[in-house]
């Protein structure tokens, strides 16, 4: 048994010294922890599995919480007698807050009266459930301590969830920065080194067939933004114009009665010139795209962008989530699945939306480094 001197304030009388009632340390006993001296029906409160202890005064009340805590123990809830000590409550709530094994313990005051002032007092400390008082009946407390404990456990899961998500938001802003300051790096250097190159082919493709040297199109990229899409012309002038006639050759298995997505894909598309085949077989026709990517439209690493029609068709619940993700010039689906014949939509847009969950700058620097591999396409798509 501890025993210590009783709270009071300057000027008032002294009460008897109290026992501190304390199990042993080394006890696993669930129990119920009063702080101070009067506790009317106190008793009542507890269940049949609980002990009581009973803190003359604040800081044994620490004391007791550290050694319990030692064996994994807290108290089920505490009541704190409000007849002085107030200057040492604060303490008492701010351990009980700054702890995260205290935090879900239901917190009451007990006082036969409280003044105007006191009320604000307390209602200014936080960390405070209740007031309890002489008549408070077991039935009334038990009323308050089953919403204590409710809305402790729903406050601990928002503020879990809250620190999670500082935590991602923290992660997003490192893995943009990162991301973006390699693609500003990386392209600019490249479309400084291939300049020359950029020429050569410029001139072959006037050279191969008529037309202009770059394909410019609309594509829908990071949320739906619409920008112009460069790549090295490797098909025929008007082949926009024949998608329609060449439908019955598409390469994705696709049923759009009932308005689903549309891809379009041609193996050995009749549309693509020689050299043109010859560069996309290489990949040298999306060379481009770093203009993209040094603009801000894209990335060196996402989902590929895509011409409006397909975008048009992937507005639902199951499919935006690609649209989550940066665009990009490579991604989990160059790597993986290009330059295969056999490829369902449904294949296509969970490759691109398990790129958006998953999205960091490591798991780019992945993709980055198995892309070569996928460079030389066995086949003209």
């Amino acid at each position: 048994m501890i025993f210590d001197k009783p709270l009071h304030l300057p000027g008032q009388k002294r009460k008897p010294l109290t026992t501190v009632i304390s199990l042993p340390s080394d006890s696993l006993m669930r129990f119920a922890m009063f702080i101070g001296h009067s506790f009317p029906q106190s008793h009542l409160y507890l269940t049949q599995d609980e002990e009581m202890v009973t803190a003359t005064a604040i800081p044994v009340a620490k004391k007791i919480l550290k050694e319990r805590l030692n064996n994994n123990v807290t108290p089920t809830f505490i009541i704190c007698n409000m007849e002085g000590g107030e200057s040492l409550l604060p303490g008492l709530l701010e351990l009980l807050q700054d702890h995260k094994h205290y935090r879900k313990i239901p917190f009451f005051v007990y006082a036969e009266s409280l003044d105007t002032v006191q009320k604000e007092t307390l209602s200014k400390l936080g960390g405070i459930d209740d007031i309890i008082t002489a008549k408070t009946t077991p039935e009334e407390f038990s009323t308050k301590l089953q919403f204590a404990r409710k809305f402790r456990l729903l406050s601990a899961k928002t503020q879990m969830e809250e620190k999670q998500q500082k935590r991602m938001l923290t992660k997003q802003k490192v893995d943009y920065v990162l991301k973006r300051g390699f693609d500003i790096t990386a392209s600019g250097l490249i479309l400084l080194a291939l300049s020359p190159v950029f020429l050569v082919i410029a001139a072959a493709i006037k050279i191969d067939s008529r037309g202009p040297i770059f394909y410019i199109s609309k594509r829908a990229g990071n949320r739906y933004k619409v920008f112009n899409f460069y790549k090295f012309r490797t098909m025929v002038a008007d082949a926009d114009k024949r998608v329609k006639d060449l439908s019955h050759l598409n390469q994705y298995d696709v049923n759009n009665a009932n308005g689903g997505p549309v891809f379009f894909k041609l193996s050995n598309d009749p549309r693509v010139t020689k050299l043109g085949a010859f560069l996309r077989n290489s990949s040298i026709d999306e060379l481009p795209q770093l203009l993209n990517v040094l603009l801000g439209d894209m990335s060196l690493v996402g989902n590929r962008p895509l011409p409006l029609y397909e975008a048009a068709s992937l507005t639902t619940d199951n499919y935006a989530g690609r649209f989550l993700a940066p665009a990009g010039i490579t991604g989990l689906w160059q790597i993986k699945k290009r330059g295969q014949k056999e490829m369902s939509v449904d294949e296509r847009i969970n490759l691109d939306k398990d790129y958006a969950e998953k999205t960091s700058f490591l798991y780019d620097m992945w993709i980055l480094t198995n892309t070569p591999k996928a460079l030389i396409q066995k086949d003209n798509v």
